[in-house]
C-alpha cells in the first residue's frame, strides 16, 4: 500500500529532517553534509545515484530506534559540495572515509548499508577501512561486472512542461526503474525523486555497470550481507548470479530477497528492509 499522510511531501521531509543533527566534513573546497540521529552502534546509510539522504526517508527514524544512524549526502549530491573531477567511485569513497574518521574517530567501528550506487561506495569504504567496518549490507548494488536487464525506455522532461506533465514523467520513470508496484509510486516517492534529480551533480556514468565493487571485495574484512527486490529492474533474471558471486567472498552469505519489490526496495518495502537490516546486524562481531 502506498504511504498515506495528511502532510504534503515537502512538509513530511522537513519534519523528519528537523529531527536530525547536521554534521559537516571536508569535501574538496567545500563540505560533505551528514545527518545523524539515534544512539548506540554507528550505522552509515549511503544513498543511490541521483539521490540524497532522502532515499532512506522511510528507514532513518525506525533504524534510529536501535542505532546511531549517519546518513550523508554523498559528494556531488543533495547538499554536499561537488567533488573535483574526474568523478570516480574511488574518489567518493576517499571522501566518505575521511568524513568517517572525524565522525566515528579511529579505532571506532561502524556498520555500512549502501543502496544501489551507494552500495558500490560502501564496498570501497569497507575495503579501505578494514576491521573498522563490521557488517556491509549491500542493497541492490551494481559494480560487479555482471549481466543486467534491458531497461524500459524512460520519458524525458521538456521545457514548458506543466506540473502535471512533470509528475507523469516522474511517475512513469519510477515505475520503469525503481518501484515494482505501481501503487507504491505515491506523492512522497515522486517528490523525493524529483528533488534529488534537481540536485544531483555527480556524473556516475558507467560506474554502476563496471566491476569497481567486484575489485574491492577481496579486501573487504566486514561480514557481507545483501538485500534485493525480487523485481529489481536492473537485475531482471540475473539475481542468482549476484548471490553466487557474493557467496564466493562470504560463504555463509545472508542474502535476502524481498518478494514483489523493485530496485528502490528500501522505500517500497521499508518495513521489511528495516527489520532485515536490524536482524543482520545482530550477528556482527
Amino acid at each position: 500500500m502506498a504511504v498515506q499522510s495528511s502532510e504534503t511531501p515537502a512538509l513530511r521531509v522537513s519534519r523528519i529532517e528537523a529531527k536530525l543533527t547536521r554534521q559537516l566534513t571536508p569535501c574538496g573546497a567545500g563540505t560533505m553534509v551528514w545527518r545523524e540521529i539515534g544512539a548506540g552502534a554507528a550505522l552509515v546509510l549511503l544513498h543511490g545515484a541521483s539521490g540524497s539522504w532522502t532515499h532512506w526517508i522511510l528507514n532513518i527514524l525506525p533504524l534510529a530506534e536501535r542505532f546511531r544512524v549517519l546518513a550523508p549526502d554523498l559528494p556531488g549530491f543533495g547538499d554536499s559540495t561537488t567533488p573535483p573531477e574526474p568523478h570516480t567511485a574511488e574518489a567518493l569513497a576517499d571522501l566518505v572515509c575521511a568524513g568517517l574518521d572525524r565522525i566515528v574517530p579511529p579505532p571506532g567501528r561502524f556498520d555500512l548499508a549502501g543502496f544501489s550506487f551507494g552500495g558500490i561506495v560502501a564496498g570501497l569504504v569497507a575495503a579501505r577501512l578494514g576491521e573498522r567496518a563490521r557488517t556491509l549490507v549491500l542493497v541492490g548494488p551494481g559494480g560487479m561486472g555482471l549481466r543486467h536487464a534491458a531497461l524500459l525506455p524512460l520519458l524525458r522532461e521538456t521545457p514548458g512542461m506543466t506540473c502535471a506533465e512533470l509528475r507523469r514523467v516522474h511517475c512513469s520513470n519510477l515505475r520503469a526503474l525503481m518501484i515494482a508496484n505501481p501503487g507504491q509510486v505515491d506523492d512522497l516517492a515522486v517528490f523525493v525523486h524529483a528533488e534529488n534529480l534537481l540536485r544531483s551533480r555527480f556524473r556516475s556514468g558507467s560506474i554502476p555497470v563496471s566491476d569497481v565493487l567486484l575489485r574491492a571485495l577481496p579486501d573487504v574484512r566486514a561480514r557481507i550481507t545483501a538485500i534485493w527486490g525480487s523485481h529489481d529492474a536492473f537485475v531482471g533474471p540475473y539475481l542468482e548470479e549476484r548471490r553466487r558471486l557474493l557467496a564466493s567472498y562470504q560463504p555463509d552469505l545472508d542474502f535476502r530477497v524481498i518478494e514483489g519489490a523493485g530496485h528502490w526496495v528500501i522505500y517500497e518495502a521499508a518495513g521489511q528492509v528495516n527489520a532485515a537490516i536490524a536482524d543482520m546486524l545482530k550477528c556482527r562481531d
